[in-house]
């Protein structure tokens, strides 16, 4: 094991994803990053919250969902960032993947999902949970992943803005759908992004607790 961030590349058949892994000394799991639309594995939100998992024992995956080239066409299209179903099997593939290296095959596996990654997070988690103890969204779009929320087993947070209103009630009613253990906490004062002082602080520690308790 290693206690450094490198670059890897994740094959996936004719696909190459490119990603950021930090496997951490005695790690009590790993946690892939799913990123919400038009992000990428340098979202700064996201990497502060990995940041704060690694401080806490876990071990990180940061991922572009998309390859380059489909980037490319995703930045002046959008054809990409919302088509939940490839972004859900890729996740999945991810996953797999990970469970495949000798330094991380063991590890209970999380899933932290922002905006549109939550809902091919939490799909993931329905179609392959093998490995996956615990899932959490930020701000994230779970409505999309609706038809698959009663089939998620692995235990599932919930983190939205008190100032979110939209994404809010949407995520109140996943919330209900949803069959496993499960919590929907609301950071008052937040909005969307989590930009205010100290609430994204607020979301990584929770994140943290929340996959320590469940791996």
């Amino acid at each position: 094991m290693i206690d450094k961030e490198e670059s890897v590349e994740i094959i996936l058949g004719d696909l190459v994803l490119n990603g950021n892994l930090y496997l951490k000394t005695d790690s009590i799991g790993l946690v892939i990053f799913a990123h919400g639309s038009g992000s990428s594995r340098f979202s700064p939100r996201n990497r502060f919250v990995a940041e704060v998992l690694q401080d806490n024992g876990h071990s990180t995956l940061l991922m572009d969902l998309l390859t380059e080239s489909e980037e490319k066409v995703d930045v002046v299209s959008r054809k990409y960032r919302f088509d939940i179903p490839m972004l859900a099997k890729r996740v999945s593939e991810v996953k797999d993947w990970v469970r495949s290296l000798p330094d991380a095959s063991e590890l209970p596996i999380g899933l932290f999902g922002s905006s549109t990654g939550a809902a091919a997070a939490l799909i993931a988690a329905a179609e392959n949970p093998k490995g996956i103890k615990a899932v959490v969204s930020r701000g994230g779009r779970v409505d999309l992943a609706e038809k698959y929320l009663s089939k998620v087993s692995a235990a599932t947070l919930f983190i939205v803005g008190s100032r979110d209103k939209t994404v809010l009630e949407l995520n109140s009613e996943a919330f209900q759908k949803l069959e496993c253990e499960k919590e929907l906490k609301i950071i008052e004062g937040a909005s969307h992004l989590f930009e205010e002082p100290g609430k994204l602080k607020e979301v990584a520690e929770l994140a943290s607790m929340w996959f320590s308790k469940y791996f």
